[in-house]
């Protein structure tokens, strides 16, 4: 009998593992180690279905781990490509547990891996595409970008906020007895790594090297608060090359540092051959952090640690610094997209999840597939989307301009007030970098009110990733200190709007306009859905004129950011 059902993603693995005694700790909780185990096994075949040959680990995303599992209960892992590149493709994973007594199912923790496809002699194998089919999947597809663009400018991060901000990561005053010799939490152990240890190729698998370094980064975390520590987060494990059967992994861990009920445990992985005076080959390193649980589950407070001088104190400043980014990324990143405050304050720490919040915003709007024709005038045409908690519009039209022109036109705001009557003016406060610029937007009244709006807008520019992917100018609110509301202002805000450019042909393009509509805006919008105002298909006819007019213009090139 035929299914109703959408057919299965053909790259999608899933796996069920019951937890046995051999898998728990003392507490008889599953070992994170094995988990990782799993994981990176059910995302590695995923990776495999789709390459068609073997793969490796080459990198694996942060993971917090929401809740511990028990002895007894099941794992659920579900694997499957989010995109492919030329050589690397993304691999999601969701990880669930199921009680069986009750019935009961809940969320563990959420992954994304990058997996490299080899080929003979280890040579790179270009990937075929992948054509995401549900709304889900295009829009992972999109983000998939995004993530990639994040992990690139992740170490230089952690150097940003090192450099502008060295105060915030200056060494506590610790004169207390309580405080522990960094020294004494040190531990290193060596491996010897077997054919079960390795995939088909000989190589490690990269879940077994992860779980070693979980084992003794548990160690370390046990030393300084002579406790059982629960390891709660794992930053980016990214493996540097690889190691094969009869390799000897030493494996090294210390607590960089410890806060009031978390501390950071530094890792790292190291191959040698048989001859182990030879110079040793840099697997991988990790950051965990572990948090102390009483009786009741809560955290407790831990010990304080004092660094080592020179090298101690650097890791100790860095894991503050870490800390402040983990925070960052979780509170911006991980949040659902109405969970995050419209104006989240702008800073060097925060600025990559800050320009990935913006453009994955816009992006799944753009992916959401229930868009419905509310009008059409001429050659603009309006759509809109209703959702429970907002009402998005879209507005797009087809322009005689090449896409990269329309992008570089409608990218810079401070031209935007020569086509939208509603922009009186606005000025390039930062420009962050090359695709990122903070602009304070003054805006005219609207009806029925006395005084103009203004904004404190961080626009986020990327070109395609890709051949069939759009170019992409995202808007959002932000604060900054240099520009508090004031009293001649009504401080307006966005919580996602921007436009999408798709190339038609060299001299024709699709340029669309989301918006996810605001409360002070809802009014003004509606009216225009309804057909009772043309205000927003007008303003999208004077863009049209606008781009037409400067697409040759050699000075208007100049002066786009």
């Amino acid at each position: 009998m035929a299914s109703s059902s959408p057919a299965r993603n053909p790259t999608e693995v899933q796996m069920s593992q019951l937890v046995l005694p051999c898998h728990t700790n003392h507490r008889g909780e599953l070992s994170t180690g094995q988990l990782l185990k799993w994981i990176d096994t059910a995302a590695c075949l995923s990776a495999e279905r789709h390459a068609g040959c073997p793969c490796v680990t080459a990198s694996m995303d942060d993971i917090y781990f929401e809740h511990t599992i028990s002895v007894g209960q099941v794992v659920n892992i579900k694997a499957k490509v989010n995109r492919a590149f030329n050589s690397s493709m993304e691999v999601g994973i969701q990880v669930s547990y199921e009680d069986l007594c009750s019935g009961k199912h809940c969320s563990i923790c959420k992954a994304y891996a990058t997996f490299v496809a080899q080929g003979s002699l280890g040579s790179k194998v270009r990937l075929k595409p992948l054509t995401p089919r549900t709304e889900e999947e295009k829009i992972e597809y999109s983000i998939a970008a995004e993530r990639r663009r994040m992990r690139l400018v992740h170490k230089d991060t952690l150097k940003d906020l090192l450099t502008h901000s060295p105060q915030e990561t200056e060494l506590e005053t610790r004169d207390g007895s309580g405080a522990v010799p960094a020294e004494r939490t040190r531990v290193e152990s060596v491996e010897l790594v077997l054919p079960p240890h390795a995939n088909h190729q000989g190589n490690t698998f990269g879940g077994q090297i992860m779980a070693w370094m979980e084992n003794v980064a548990t160690i370390a975390a046990s030393r300084l608060c002579h406790a059982h520590p629960t390891l709660r987060a794992i930053e980016m494990f990214h493996f540097r090359g690889p190691s094969q059967v009869g390799d000897r992994l030493v494996l090294k861990a210390i607590v960089n540092n410890s806060f009031k009920n978390s501390m950071e445990v530094g890792v790292s992985a190291e191959a040698y051959g048989q001859e182990m005076s030879i110079s040793p080959r840099h697997i991988n390193s990790a950051f965990m952090t572990f948090v102390v649980l009483d009786q009741e589950g809560q955290p407790r407070t831990l010990p304080m640690v004092a660094p080592e001088p020179g090298d101690g104190e650097r890791r100790y400043r860095e894991a503050s610094a870490r800390k402040k980014i983990r925070l960052d990324r979780k509170y911006v990143v991980s949040c659902k997209q109405t969970e995050v405050p419209l104006s989240v304050p702008w800073d060097q720490s925060n600025k990559v999840y800050l320009s990935y919040n913006n453009v994955s915003a816009l992006k799944m709007l753009v992916a959401k597939a229930n868009w419905a024709l509310a009008r059409e005038k001429e050659k603009v045409r309006m759509y809109t989307l209703e959702e429970d908690k907002f009402l998005s519009f879209r507005i797009e039209i087809s322009v005689s301009i090449p896409a990269g022109r329309a992008f570089s036109l409608l990218s810079n705001l401070r031209r935007r007030h020569e086509w939208d009557s509603h922009y009186v003016s606005a000025e390039l406060v930062q420009k962050v970098d090359d695709d990122d610029m903070i602009y304070h937007v003054v805006s005219q009244k609207l009806r029925h009110e006395n005084k103009p709006h203004d904004f404190v807008i961080l626009a986020s520019r990327r070109k395609p990733c890709s051949k069939g992917d759009p170019y992409v100018v995202a808007f959002r609110s932000v604060t900054l200190p240099t520009h508090p509301a004031r009293a001649e202002f009504t401080r307006g805000e966005t919580l996602c709007s921007g436009f999408c450019i798709w190339p038609e042909s060299e001299e024709m393009s699709k340029v669309a306009y989301y918006n996810q509509v605001m409360p002070g805006y809802l009014n003004y919008v509606t009216t225009n859905v309804a057909g009772l105002s043309s205000d927003i298909c007008s303003t999208f006819e004077a863009c049209e004129k606008f781009l037409l007019k400067n697409k040759d213009d050699l000075i208007s090139r100049l002066q786009d950011f």
